[in-house]
């Protein structure tokens, strides 16, 4: 059975910092392309970064420089360090697990900015 479980959300001031995990188990993580999506109200989701197996990164750009995407194929978790927070960061996010067809998803973190 796979699971993906997202840990590190919760409330925090603007300029803040928070880390989010997100073990996986039932599948062969190292294949797996990597994923943080993220759910505001009223708005798509949204691909915030993601990493590949290779380890490349690519991020939204609403995120560059704040935000950093890595992984621990040891531990099978995928991080992602969100600093300078805005109030705009608030979503629920979500990790996802990609390869070839195969999409598996998390069932979301909160993350709340506000003061």
């Amino acid at each position: 059975q796979v699971q993906l479980v997202e840990s590190g959300g919760g409330l925090v001031q603007p300029g803040g910092s928070l880390r989010l995990s997100c073990a996986a188990s039932g599948i062969t993580f190292s294949l797996y392309d990597m994923g943080w999506y993220r759910l505001a109200p009223g708005k798509q989701r949204e691909l915030v970064a993601e990493i590949t197996s290779g380890g490349s990164r690519n991020y939204a750009d609403s995120v560059k420089g704040r935000f950093t995407i890595s992984r621990d194929n040891t531990k099978n978790t995928v991080y992602l360090q969100m600093n300078s927070l805005k109030p705009e960061d608030t979503a629920v996010y979500y990790c996802n697990a990609h390869w070839m067809a195969i999409d598996y998803w998390g069932q979301g973190t909160q993350v709340t900015v506000s003061s």
